[in-house]
């Protein structure tokens, strides 16, 4: 076989390899959106469903939701330090914030890794009642998705 001999050069084996690069490309931005939109779903759905079972005034529930245990009632004494009496206290009509009809997740975040640990939870700062001053800070476990008041204060800069 001569050099003028050679196959005609054929384009499509090249243009498929940059289809699939695009393609790859492609899942790959998307993903990296997604994750960013949704990784702080599963916390805003613990404090939905915490504050939603406060609104309706099932204090059982959003005690068991609190301390991620569905089956507190089973062994209460493992929550003596934070009983359901106080619990109720803090959160029912005599607390804070009054009767709580209504809430709004204003932003989630986490505090900065220090020293390579990964924070254990996120915050999600919440206003209760449609309140000015009804602004909370709670904090999510991220393996237990148990909920506490946050060790760190959040200002939240909603998007105008």
């Amino acid at each position: 076989m001569a050099l003028l001999d050679a196959k005609e050069y054929d384009p499509r084996p090249a243009r498929r390899i940059w289809r699939l690069v695009g393609v790859a490309v492609l899942i790959v931005v998307v993903g990296v959106i997604a994750w960013r939109i949704f990784r702080y779903t599963p916390y805003t759905n613990v404090i939905n469903k915490f504050f939603d079972a406060i609104e309706r005034k099932d204090f059982d529930a959003a005690y068991a939701i609190y301390n991620g245990d569905p089956n507190w009632q089973q062994h209460p004494d493992k929550y003596d330090k934070y009983s359901l009496s106080q619990f109720k206290l803090d959160w029912g009509p005599s607390g804070e914030y009054g009767v709580i009809k209504s809430h709004e997740i204003d932003c989630v975040t986490e505090p900065e890794a220090k020293d390579f640990h990964s924070p254990s939870g996120v915050i999600v700062v919440v206003r209760v009642n449609n309140r000015a001053d009804g602004e909370t800070s709670l904090w999510v476990e991220k393996k237990t998705k148990t909920i506490t008041t946050s060790p760190f204060t959040v200002e939240c800069h909603p998007p105008r």
